[in-house]
């Protein structure tokens, strides 16, 4: 069973079940692209601007209170995920975001209209003079995206975040008294304490928090008010400050109108910030998945200098194998989250004049983004970390083993001497240590004394 709605280009057949109406018909026809919808914390905050705009055009008296009150209250279901059955639309359609717009839009109205007792599609509520009064889809998407993206970062990806640098730093000072032995290049190099890299990871997600913060800060400039080309038409001048501000204090943080609203709707700049600064987080988190990855290689055969939880079975032809899963699926997190950079900063090339026209794909790939790292980031820290243990006998024969153990000697017997040494300890197959005792050519307690792995990763001391 269908009804009847229309929109300016005329008549359309829409579901009788359904809140939406004309516009969002005509759209469902022309963008089955993808299956893709845009997601819940967009659709939230899409909604958040409808029901505070809605308040705002009351405050003003732009809208009779029982008309506001409607609108409001269908909004607040919208923006609970109540309605979500009703935001049909792909995200790969009109470049603006039009579509969506009128889909929540028509949503509301409708609700607004069953709310009053009245039949859906007599226009008691209009969807552009009332529910999208003061609004274009120009200003109005680009505010959805920013205060989605900026409570999912401080929500989600920076709290996620926050307590793997915990679990790191915690590492790091478990085993601090843990001595392995370095490398670089793969090659064999000077031995560090296990507490010292793992010290180097924390780091690296902690400036990776500051560099995620510093962007997102960015986003709390929004573009509402500016309406079709940045000039404010048709909206009335203390609109957007009003409902700017019934917004931040709904989702709690500093959202302010934007300074100039040509740049904020000409351009999306700080989507492609915010978005630089997950790609550069996602570079850190493969390197240290990927650390970890490989030095709980083994058990027997590879570097087995950590122990790795055993999740599940690794294999389905080799008995008893387990795989390092979660560093795994960390990194390809990562390798996803970089492609949808490249979508994004594509996508911000794309600001001609005094629109930006890919801001559906752009708002898909970066709360993508932000979602998968906060997933990612949980399941890694709590399944993997927690239960990450140090093989320190393993770590202390490989230390032993390493031929890099010469460089605490070029400065008791020169550079050509010690590497004269590396070559025929391995040569012989033996320790640098075994060597020098054998060769007479150090007394027992200097050998001791510069062999001292304890003492090669501390620095400042003399030779």
């Amino acid at each position: 069973m269908t009804r009847t709605e229309k929109d300016s280009m005329g008549e359309m057949q829409v579901p009788d079940g359904a809140l939406y109406g004309a516009q969002t018909a005509r759209a469902l026809e022309n963008f089955d692209i993808s299956g893709w919808r845009f997601g819940r914390s967009f659709i939230r905050a899409l909604c958040l601007i409808k029901g505070c705009a809605a308040g705002t055009n009351f405050e003003l008296g732009l809208l009779n209170e029982k008309i506001a009150a409607h609108i409001i209250e269908a909004a607040k279901e919208a923006e609970a995920g109540d309605l979500d059955a009703h935001f049909v639309l792909d995200i790969f359609q009109t470049g603006s975001g039009t579509s969506t717009n009128m889909n929540a839009n028509e949503v509301i109205a409708h609700r607004a209209i069953q709310l009053m007792g009245k039949q859906i599609g007599d226009r008691s509520v209009h969807p552009n003079d009332q529910v999208n009064l003061c609004q274009s889809s120009n200003d109005v998407i680009p505010t959805a995206i920013h205060i989605a993206a900026a409570c999912d970062l401080n929500n989600q990806l920076i709290p996620a975040l926050k307590t793997l640098h915990q679990s790191l730093a915690a590492r790091a000072d478990a085993f601090d008294d843990i001595i392995k032995i370095g490398r670089t290049h793969l090659q064999d190099a000077t031995p560090v304490r296990l507490g010292q890299v793992f010290g180097g990871y924390a780091r690296q997600v902690e400036l990776g928090i500051r560099r995620v913060e510093q962007a997102g800060a960015s986003l709390f400039e929004l573009p509402l008010g500016g309406t079709a080309v940045g000039t404010g038409i048709n909206c009335h001048p203390d609109f957007a400050g009003k409902t700017i501000a019934a917004i931040a204090v709904s989702c709690a943080l500093p959202f302010v109108e934007a300074r100039n609203h040509f740049e904020a709707q000409g351009a999306r700049d700080a989507l492609v910030e915010v978005s630089g600064s997950l790609k550069a987080l996602a570079v850190s988190l493969f390197k240290i998945a990927n650390d970890i990855r490989f030095l709980g290689s083994g058990p027997r055969c590879g570097l087995g200098e950590l122990r790795l939880p055993a999740v599940q079975p690794g294999s389905s032809i080799m008995p008893g194998k387990v795989n390092p899963v979660m560093a795994e699926s960390l990194m390809q997190v990562c390798a996803q989250v970089m492609g949808q950079d490249a979508a994004i900063s594509l996508g911000g090339l794309s600001g001609n004049f005094e629109l930006n026209t890919m801001m559906p794909m752009m708002a898909h790939n970066l709360l993508k983004s932000i979602e998968l790292l906060s997933r990612g980031v949980k399941a890694f820290e709590k399944r993997c970390l927690r239960g990450l243990s140090a093989d320190e006998q393993g770590c202390a024969r490989q230390v032993e083993q390493s031929l890099a153990m010469v460089t605490a000697l070029a400065p008791r017997l020169g550079y050509d001497r010690a590497a004269a040494i590396a070559k025929e300890a391995h040569n012989t197959h033996q320790t640098i240590r075994e060597l020098l005792k054998g060769s007479g050519e150090l007394g027992a307690e200097e050998i001791g004394r510069l062999l001292d792995p304890a003492r090669m990763t501390e620095s400042g001391l003399e030779p």
